[in-house]
């Protein structure tokens, strides 16, 4: 909206600008202080990567003190721990077993997403809990395996190694990738690189995860129509041409049935949660009980001789070690660092934006490269030990947060049931049918497509929209890789536009005021006889600077030509407002240094420019001294 021009300031055709000396609420004001080389570097880095000084608290401590500092920077655990009591535990034992309910079904489900065998879904929410609950600094988060990661994931894995001919060399890749991925989130954090993230806008990750959600749901109807021949390709075209296919030979209708029941069953439970916050605990608790109904049933009806198809064995006990398995040099590593690097961004995407969410609910913050430093210790462990890329997951942190959790012991304690389910009851899930796998999936994703969030970027910016759709579409009509290029192509596309092409605006005096705003959004701003205002809103640098110039002369000839039409007062002075421009280059400056005029007589006659500033106002007036003859050109930045 910009700053109201003082009524000091105001000019009239009648009176020029006066000489700021004569003015008594006009400051001087002088430039920046030159700074060296050395120093204007250092402190530009300074603010960059450092803005939080992370080691102000390392000042003046004797060095047991900074050793104990650096430990609790890098363990946040033994510092909240040290303030830790029963009443918190009570409330993180609560929402630890309500979380674990939820996510060994889940678990089961996204490691199938992912073309790995059940129990590495179930491994990777052991031990990557555990390092996190040590090393981040969420109260809420969960961790686990999602579904968008998965599925990427997997895409990515079997493009290079297929995973029903040669699963353990597809294994192995999997935990090379997760092992880049852990490297990759670990590096931006130490590196203090946390802001690239936010280089990919919400719009983008708003159309991302939606676009996810419908290409998750749509991979889902193998399990849930019972096809056992299915397409490998993610796109819709050639999913729905898959299931289409199949329908007069492919389909179970027992496999339908039991999925349709359940997948029933897990929407209401999650409608029931959303309008009765006190039943959070009813969409949590609903997958596992549709595992062990739908299991039992099975069982006892030995429908897996009908064509049900079942999970069969879960490698029952803790994680193996993996160590070996890791490619660290070779074709399959570099493979593994690229799927890896783009699995990591986008969980440490997802994790950074529920991390924000939820501690903005309770007022508090988070350190984002701390953060990063977590999650990618967390996988470079998890990878060593049979896990793959996990990260944190929306729904669950949901139901952390409602379940009331206080600390990160909520995932210790989910940790915990993994690990005794592990031990002692995997094999009762030999008989779980894929289809409750499915109705899991879906019932989940379902949440990720936010049609509100969409609504909502329509009205408010049509560029947004169109990332958000264009991130949407890509993932359903061609793949997911397609749509996470395209989301990213379009958010820097975006900050380059905002960068080189700055809104202007004409301001208007609202009546009876000494205030200046934008006409188009405010209907009675009335523009002052024989004078144009126009207002620059963005930092003026060498990549604007020819565009900003050329802006207001198109301003200042389209202003003149209605003038002339409707037989008006014509322009005699333009006055630049710059109380937005927070950064100016010296590209900008020969523009308010002179005005260059139609001829030498005219050049040698024109009152020189004067620039002022009141309070936290700047701006720039430009006098044109003949108004039979008023059209102004400001000279070439260049």
């Amino acid at each position: 909206m910009g700053h109201s021009v003082s009524a000091e300031n105001e000019m009239s055709p009648q009176s020029p600008p006066q000489h700021t000396d004569d003015l008594p609420s006009v400051h001087k004001v002088r430039l920046a202080p030159q700074r060296k080389l050395y120093w204007e570097f250092t402190s530009t880095l300074k603010e960059t990567f450092f803005a939080d000084d992370p080691l102000r608290s390392f000042k003046n401590q004797p060095k047991s003190r900074k050793l104990l500092l650096g430990l609790q920077a890098l363990f946040p655990i033994l510092e909240w721990s040290r303030h830790y009591n029963l009443s918190k535990f009570k409330g993180d034992l609560i929402a630890g077993l309500t979380i674990a309910s939820l996510c060994i079904p889940q678990d089961i489900g996204y490691a199938k997403l992912a073309n790995l065998a059940p129990n590495y879904g179930l491994y990777s929410s052991f031990v990557p809990p555990l390092v996190y609950a040590c090393m981040g600094s969420s109260r809420d988060i969960a961790i686990g395996p999602v579904a968008v990661v998965s599925l990427l994931l997997g895409i990515l894995l079997q493009n290079e190694v297929d995973p029903s001919n040669n699963p353990a060399e597809y294994t192995r890749l999997a935990f090379t990738a997760t092992f880049f991925a852990g490297i990759t989130q670990a590096t931006l954090g130490f590196l203090r690189l946390g802001f690239l993230i936010d280089f990919l806008s919400h719009a983008a990750i708003v159309g991302f995860m939606g676009g996810s959600a419908v290409t998750i749901a749509l991979q889902q109807l193998k399990g849930f129509l019972g096809i056992k021949k299915f397409t490998k390709k993610s796109d819709i075209v050639s999913v729905m041409h898959s299931v289409w296919g199949s329908v007069h030979h492919g389909w179970n209708w027992q496999t339908i049935l039991i999925g349709s029941v359940f997948l029933a069953f897990l929407l209401f439970a999650k409608y029931i949660g959303k309008k009765r916050k006190n039943l959070f605990w009813v969409p949590a608790i609903a997958p596992l009980i549709s595992v062990i109904v739908s299991t039992f049933f099975v069982y006892i009806t030995r429908a897996d001789k009908h064509g049900v198809q079942i999970v069969r064995d879960i490698t029952k006990g803790i994680n193996p070690s993996s160590f070996k398995q890791i490619h660290f040099t070779g074709k399959f590593a570099a493979k593994g660092f690229r799927i890896g690097a783009v699995a990591g961004l986008i969980a440490l995407t997802e994790a950074t934006a529920i991390g924000r969410t939820f501690a903005a609910m309770k007022d508090y913050q988070i350190d984002g490269n701390r953060e990063m430093v977590a999650l990618g210790v967390m996988n470079v462990a998890g990878s060593m030990t049979s896990c793959y890329v996990a990260t944190g997951s929306f729904s669950r942190s949901a139901v952390n947060y409602m379940a009331g959790c206080n600390t990160a012991v909520s995932n210790i304690v989910m940790s915990v049931v993994v690990m005794l389910t592990l031990l002692l009851i995997t094999p009762l899930f030999k008989y779980t049918p894929n289809a409750i796998l499915a109705s899991i999936i879906i019932s989940a994703v379902i949440g990720l497509i936010d049609y509100e969030a969409a609504i909502l970027i329509w009205k408010i910016d049509k560029f947004d929209f169109i990332a958000c759709m264009g991130a949407f579409f890509g993932v359903i009509f061609v793949s997911v890789e397609i749509g996470l290029l395209i989301a990213v192509s379009v958010s820097f596309a975006k900050i380059l536009w905002q960068v080189t092409r700055p809104r202007t605006a004409i301001l208007g005096n609202l009546p009876r005021t000494a205030i200046y705003r934008n006409v188009e959004q405010y209907p009675d701003a009335r523009k002052v006889p024989g004078m144009l205002i126009v207002r620059v809103d963005s930092a003026i640098y060498f990549s604007n600077s020819n565009y900003v110039r050329e802006r207001i002369l198109r301003w200042l000839s389209d202003e003149e030509e209605q003038l002339i039409a409707n037989n008006q007062p014509r322009i005699q002075f333009l006055i630049v407002e710059m109380s937005p421009v927070t950064d100016i280059r010296h590209q900008w400056h020969p523009c308010l240094g002179r005005v260059v005029q139609e001829s030498p007589e005219e050049r040698s006659s024109a009152s020189s420019s004067k620039s002022w500033a009141s309070g936290d106002q700047q701006a720039a007036c430009l006098k044109i001294p003949r108004p039979d003859r008023p059209r102004q050109y400001i000279s070439d930045c260049r």
